[in-house]
């Protein structure tokens, strides 16, 4: 080889080094690129705790409960708020049931009707099981820009009245329950309806949604 076409090769190399390092650089621009209202993992904190509730942070995800009126009821809901890994989204879970110990006791039915129901309730709203602690949930995600706390809190009273609205659906306690759980509620026994409080095997502390 010659020196010239050592020459030739070696500068088209640094062109090609130089222009990778340029494409990556304006790729990195662009995804740090903040837009308006983008809230950062701090920020998400803060907004939550600006409407006055105590977050608990675990990690990147911030635990809190949050209560939801649907006519004269009042439940206490468990929820979790955590960003996306690029923080174009964020993403709020309402803790729900456990899933029962035995397969058996799982109808397919009532996994169906959740999926069904995924269709119906949309607007960024859906069912989830999460294994590391054997727990249904109801998600919403949405764009993380233009927020604002009275954004926010629209968002959560949102995911909270879907929680009541779907509660004969993503109850495990309705999935196997008896005929003669119907008559006592039936005979206007209100306790038959409330869930039971209970928690997840976890570091966190997530109870299921009750009727106060």
């Amino acid at each position: 080889m010659t020196i010239s076409s050592r020459r030739q090769l070696l500068a088209t190399g640094a062109a090609t080094l130089l222009g990778a390092s340029v494409g990556t650089s304006a790729l990195f621009a662009q995804q740090t690129k903040r837009v308006p209202g983008q809230l950062t993992e701090e920020q998400l904190g803060q907004m939550i705790a600006a409407l006055g509730i105590k977050p608990d942070k675990q990690e990147q995800r911030y635990d809190f409960a949050f209560r939801a009126k649907m006519g004269e009821d009042e439940w206490e809901l468990s929820m979790s708020a955590v960003l996306s890994q690029d923080e174009k989204s964020i993403w709020i879970m309402a803790w729900l049931d456990p899933m029962p110990e035995s397969a058996a006791e799982v109808p397919r039915n009532a996994l169906l009707r959740l999926l069904a129901e995924n269709d119906r309730i949309g607007n960024g709203k859906f069912f989830a099981y999460i294994p590391a602690n054997r727990r249904f949930v109801l998600e919403k995600t949405m764009p993380n820009e233009n927020m604002t706390s009275a954004k926010f809190k629209v968002a959560l009273q949102d995911l909270g009245t879907s929680v009541v609205d779907t509660y004969g659906v993503w109850s495990v306690t309705n999935w196997n329950k008896k005929p003669d759980d119907d008559k006592t509620a039936a005979s206007g026994d209100a306790s038959a309806e409330k869930p039971l409080q209970r928690s997840a095997d976890n570091s966190s502390r997530f109870d299921q949604p009750v009727r106060r």
